[in-house]
């Protein structure tokens, strides 16, 4: 409810105006803020197009005009536009809601059914994508394009090799269809085993091809990580040599799932150090080899080999647990 409290001091007609009944024109220099504007009467605001009664709507001719005046004529009222809020991008501050009510609410963003829009201050606890930092996701899509198609096929050359050797061990040691066609466990493991390490030669030609076609680190293309890589690279093949000679070549290439099994577990160098020393120590080749040529591709794909890595071991591990348990258990009840 809005109060009319009558004519402003500031827009009184000049003394003697009021009784002649002579409207004085506006003056033509600028007018300063009426001081009514946006105060309150009686505790309830009053606009400023409702603050002043109207005034005559025309002057009569020849009447004389009264001399120059700071103040408005009467009736006529200039009010100010009305104070608009800022806007800041974003829409007024709501109530907070607590974590279970803003769960599941879609993401800040105009459109759509959005409550907020996409700069807003309360998206994602306060985030603006505005100010969000991309140089680091930048700067290692600048060095690693992981759509080439050289480093798709060695991460594909990657996944695959330990995936066909465990299938194809396992529907051996279920089948015995290999040892069937080549007449003999020992003649199926050799042939398993040359297939692999023909396998592991296009893999490590398709990792090395993969470096070249992505730029180097500038970090790294030192004599020091030069240095470093090489010395990972001759403890790998430390690891590899030492766990193929303690082995043999049906004990490295899944002679136990020919049935080729050994009479005790090897204890000795590298596997007092650590468990799968052969697995690791091809890790550390490809490590030493990235280094070597400060390849960020070349990191990035020695990750992916120590994961398919670890897979296989999860997958190796317990399955061959259950061979050399169900020899154990056969010589027992013998």
């Amino acid at each position: 409810m809005e109060m009319d409290p009558g004519p402003c001091p500031c827009c009184k007609p000049p003394i003697g105006a009021a009784q002649s009944g002579v409207s004085v024109p506006a003056p033509m220099h600028p007018l300063p803020p009426c001081p009514m504007d946006r105060t309150a009467v009686g505790g309830v605001r009053v606009s400023g197009a409702d603050r002043c009664r109207p005034g005559p709507k025309s002057v009569p001719s020849g009447a004389p005009a009264a001399g120059p005046s700071p103040h408005r004529s009467p009736g006529q009222c200039f009010p100010e536009p009305p104070l608009r809020r800022r806007d800041y991008g974003c829409r007024q501050r709501r109530s907070p809601r607590p974590r279970s009510a803003m769960a599941g609410l879609p993401g800040p963003g105009r459109g759509r059914g959005r409550p907020f829009p996409r700069e807003c201050c309360e998206g994602l606890g306060g985030l603006e994508y505005g100010q969000v930092d991309v140089t680091v996701m930048a700067w290692l899509f600048g060095y690693v394009d992981v759509t080439d198609s050289a480093f798709i096929v060695a991460t594909l050359s990657i996944a695959f090799n330990p995936l066909f050797w465990n299938m194809v061990a396992r529907w051996e040691h279920n089948t015995r269809a290999l040892s069937r066609v080549f007449g003999s466990p020992h003649a199926a493991c050799y042939c398993l085993g040359a297939v692999i390490l023909l396998l592991n030669c296009v893999r490590s030609h398709c990792f090395t091809e993969a470096m070249k076609s992505q730029p180097k680190l500038e970090g790294l293309d030192c004599h020091w990580a030069y240095y470093l890589g090489l010395a990972i690279l001759a403890v790998g093949t430390l690891f590899v040599t030492t766990s193929f000679l303690a082995l043999g070549f049906t004990g490295t290439f899944l002679g136990d799932y020919f049935g080729i099994l050994m009479e005790a577990k090897v204890t000795s160098f590298p596997f007092s150090v650590l468990d799968n020393p052969m697995y690791w120590g091809s890790t550390a080749i490809y490590l030493g080899w990235s280094l070597m040529h400060a390849s960020p591709a070349g990191l990035l794909l020695t990750a992916v080999v120590a994961l398919s890595y670890t897979i296989a071991m999860l997958y190796e591990g317990p399955f061959t647990e259950e061979i050399y348990w169900q020899k154990q258990k056969g010589a027992k009840s013998k």
